[in-house]
């Protein structure tokens, strides 16, 4: 018997006949999962940080949710499990993290456990923009005729869940609410009456935090994760206090934390503010209900001159695009903008001081904070004092599209390391893609940590449990045209058809740009028609949910994707038997970020394509290769269309890091 304040055996967990052998059929013991979850009861133990690379087919959740456990039966602390992708969230919460609770022996002497509990709880944390906040539902009906022309209907579906739902969350709702009217409904910080509401007892949002205040283990994204140890780094948080991190699908923290410290300004943004505190079309909006002539007019003002700039920005990039592909300078469009928006943010305030209406007076009041918020990123990105940011102008991809003032960190270790490494003792990385080299130690996990700002850590490389060398067989097409070369396409093409004959369809073709993937559905489009082969093109008018659930029913299909389709996909058996790799995943180097990080590593004396590029780049490979194999039983081939990986010398690292395969050089019949 397990017990409260002991120590968790995993073998006895994990081992054949163990408890979770017993409960969950076909469970076979994987040697790999016991060592890493052993490894993550070390560090949590002895204090260290862990980066763990777990192939696929380990177990991994299990692996990190075990010692997590341990660790709340004795009472070492709550524990933050984050990862990037909602379908693991729910995985977890759902599945895992429940079989767990009901296979093990229920822990003792804590107070709160009834005879049946598994002596934790864990709670799934959204972001406060997920809850409706019922106050400010009140107050959108009661002002609809004044903030609304056509939304009135899909105010009272929001009314009608409202009255109806136990959870309060997005996630709830079967229909999707228009964003423009969440907006006004949601729950916000700085729009929260606290325990002054007349609705705080049963606020969705306050009953979900006071869950999350009693949980052990918090279950969350990379995204409020960040939000939260900012916050805590400034005094404040979105989440309760947590002594041990988990991250698991840590090859994205780089990008989101990218994200979360840079900033963007797009024409969009402002025209949502503006139109949501008056729109001179329908006569609707925030001000619409009071005597606001003034803030009327400056709003009618801004949005004329917020026109006029991204105007000139958008001129501006059009005679510079090829000489700096966006990456602008200092005070490069001149800034007509902001001191309206100081002027505009001062009658607010105005406005809703005067208001004896506390209701109106906190709506008033968010926008004026959202003035103030613009003007600090407007004058942040104008000015650019800060030396190791990049800022970028991102065009409208289509007429209607959006135009956006774009700026990162050119690397967000430091700030990545002060919030989160400087301030728990033991992080625990885990992914199936962390290490960019065939090195077993530390040394091919030094891309990954020195990107993201950590120094003082363990290693634990792990292999999958799947074989490999019996279930895949890697083609690599020698004699194919660099992938840089014009004259690449036709042949690719060709080759394309040949391998989706071989398996029937059933194939991801991989890219890494669009035009690419156009080039070559646009040339096997009737082909494909000619041989019963549905083709699903992302960028072809469809999400990629709606993709993969198309492509996953149909087993005569072929899905041809780029970025997202390389990672966080998994269609385990017969479905998905073929990857075909376009070419090696290399960033493009005039991409104004990578340009710029680019350049900080030659300015420090290193070698910007194998300090950078290469290891990136091989990080990515394995993520598409990863997409065939998700079970013991999946067979299939991996198709490789760039001859760089047999004809250049970098190419054997790609393959190095890899499992072992059978391998086909495919060379052109003489």
């Amino acid at each position: 018997m397990i017990r409260a304040n002991t120590s968790l055996d995993i073998q006895e967990v994990l081992e054949p006949g163990g408890y979770v052998a017993k409960n969950l059929a076909g469970f076979e013991q994987r040697p790999e999962q016991i060592q890493m979850a052993c490894a993550i009861k070390e560090a949590f133990a002895s204090g260290r940080h862990l980066v763990t690379e777990a192939g696929t087919g380990i177990g991994k959740s299990f692996a990190y949710l075990i010692p997590a456990i341990e660790l709340i039966w004795r009472r070492a602390g709550k524990v933050l499990v984050s990862t990037f992708t909602i379908t693991l969230q729910e995985q977890l919460i759902n599945k895992d993290i429940p079989f767990l609770a009901n296979c093990l022996p229920p822990a003792t002497g804590r107070s709160r456990t009834c005879p049946a509990s598994p002596g934790f709880t864990a709670v799934l944390a959204k972001g406060r923009g997920n809850y409706l906040c019922k106050r400010r539902l009140e107050f959108a009906m009661r002002k609809q005729r004044l903030l609304f022309n056509q939304f009135t209907s899909a105010l009272a579906a929001i009314n009608n869940w409202a009255n109806q739902t136990k959870d309060g969350s997005l996630s709830d709702i079967q229909f999707v609410p228009k964003s423009n009217v969440w907006d006004l409904v949601k729950s916000e910080h700085g729009n929260c009456l606290g325990r002054k509401c007349p609705h705080f007892s049963d606020c969705f949002y306050w009953r979900a935090r006071r869950r999350l205040e009693n949980a052990d283990i918090i279950v969350a994204n990379h995204a409020l994760m960040f939000s939260d140890l900012v916050l805590k780094d400034q005094g404040a948080s979105v989440l309760p206090n947590y002594r041990f991190v988990l991250i698991d699908e840590a090859h994205n923290i780089e990008h989101v934390a990218e994200e979360h410290f840079g900033i963007n300004i797009s024409d969009r943004r402002i025209k949502l503010l503006l139109g949501n505190l008056y729109n001179p079309r329908t006569r609707k909006g925030i001000l619409a209900y009071r005597k606001a002539d003034n803030a009327i007019d400056t709003v009618g003002l801004i949005s004329k001159e917020a026109r006029n700039f991204f105007k000139c920005i958008d001129i501006w990039y059009e005679q510079t695009e090829h000489e700096t592909r966006g990456r602008c300078y200092k005070n490069f469009v001149d800034d007509n903008v902001s001191g309206h928006l100081k002027n505009l943010q001062s009658q607010l305030a105005k406005l809703a001081n005067e208001t004896e209406d506390i209701d109106e007076k906190f709506e008033i009041t968010r926008f004026v904070n959202r003035c103030a918020a613009l003007v600090q990123d407007l004058n942040f990105f104008l000015t650019q004092q800060h030396p190791d940011y990049v800022y970028w102008v991102e065009p409208a991809a289509t007429a209607r599209g959006t135009t956006s003032l774009r700026s990162a960190p050119l690397n967000v270790g430091p700030d990545v390391k002060k919030c989160l490494f400087d301030k728990y003792k033991s992080v625990i990385l885990t992914s199936a893609t962390l290490s960019s080299s065939s090195a077993q130690n530390r040394k091919g996990f030094n891309f990954l940590a020195g990107r993201i700002g950590l120094d003082n850590f363990d290693a634990l490389k792990l292999g999958s449990p799947f074989d490999y060398q019996k279930q895949v067989t890697i083609y690599i097409e020698k004699d194919l045209p660099n992938p840089n070369d014009a004259a690449f396409v036709e042949p690719a093409a060709e080759a394309v058809k040949k391998y989706i004959l071989q398996t029937a369809g059933r194939a991801f073709v991989l890219f890494t740009s669009y035009e690419m993937l156009e080039k070559i559905a646009q040339s096997l489009a009737d082909w494909l028609v000619e041989n019963d082969i549905d083709l699903l093109q992302q960028g072809a008018g469809f999400d990629r949910t709606a993709l993969l659930k198309s492509f996953k029913a149909d087993r005569n299909s072929v899905l041809f994707g780029t970025d997202s389709f390389w990672q966080g996909v998994d269609v385990p058996g017969e479905a998905l038997s073929n990857v075909i790799i376009a070419r090696l995943p290399f960033a493009v180097p005039d991409q104004p970020l990578l340009a710029g990080r680019l350049q900080q590593i030659k300015e420090q004396g290193g070698n910007p394509f194998l300090d950078y590029q290469l290891p990136s780049a091989i990080l990515k490979f394995k993520q598409g290769f990863g997409r065939l194999i998700r079970s013991k039983t999946d067979t299939g081939i991996v198709v490789i269309l760039d001859s760089r990986v047999v004809n250049k010398p970098y190419g054997e690292k790609f393959l190095a890091a890899i499992p072992k395969c059978k391998m086909k050089i495919v060379t052109a019949k003489k």
